[in-house]
């Protein structure tokens, strides 16, 4: 065999190509921190006043020293996730990001997907978000929405009291908050674990790119 013959046998390299905006990776990043310090802090502040009787989180697992320490770092990282929020908002709603990643959603193909992921024969392809995930995606951002406007009526009852009033009442904003919390802090577990299980999603979303073949379907 000739080196001509060797190297027209050879695969081409794979080529990468572009997965996720820059804006969205700095926005997941630092939503990621945000959501960190929130939640941590969070539970220290629950645990000065609990909602349910005997229930609270062990103290290593939260953060700030005391009651005073959480709440700054709650309101601050409160700042931080709000802004990056809106950013994010404004960037998904103009370019069009929200339609293509988020849209269609279809309740016979979430069916369909969701039937796949239960037997483990659900593919995944880089950039490309299958019908369970797209759910998903819009149930966590709901929840996002929900404490953050059930963060306001229990930072704020006086001010916000109409807004409390729909929730129930300060005890019942309180509650919603920690249902969203919950909701969003199961969403990060379920992420966590799959990305654990399919690692080559987390390159991606550090540097923007993939693989030509794991980027079947990609949106950008």
């Amino acid at each position: 065999m000739t080196t001509t013959d060797m190297s027209e046998t050879k695969p081409p390299p794979a080529k990468f190509k572009p997965v996720h905006p820059r804006l969205v990776r700095y926005w997941h990043w630092i939503n990621a921190f945000a959501i960190l310090l929130m939640v941590g802090s969070g539970w220290r502040i629950y645990n000065a006043s609990p909602i349910f009787k005997g229930f609270r989180f062990p103290n290593d697992w939260t953060i700030g020293a005391w009651l005073g320490g959480a709440l700054q770092i709650h309101f601050a990282a409160m700042w931080l996730f709000v802004i990056n929020g809106l950013v994010y908002l404004i960037y998904g709603v103009v370019s069009g990001h929200f339609r293509r990643a988020f849209l269609p959603l279809d309740p016979r193909e979430f069916l369909r997907d969701f039937a796949l992921a239960l037997r483990g024969k659900l593919p995944h392809h880089i950039g490309s978000y299958n019908a369970v995930q797209r759910l998903f995606y819009i149930g966590v951002i709901l929840a996002i929405v929900g404490v953050f406007v059930s963060g306001l009526a229990v930072w704020k009852p006086v001010q916000f009291q109409t807004l409390a009033a729909l929730m129930g009442g300060y005890e019942g904003a309180r509650i919603v908050h920690f249902l969203m919390m919950s909701a969003i802090v199961a969403f990060v577990l379920v992420h966590l674990t799959l990305v654990a299980l399919v690692p080559k999603t987390l390159w991606p979303m550090l540097w923007g790119r993939a693989r030509g073949e794991d980027e079947e379907g990609g949106q950008s």
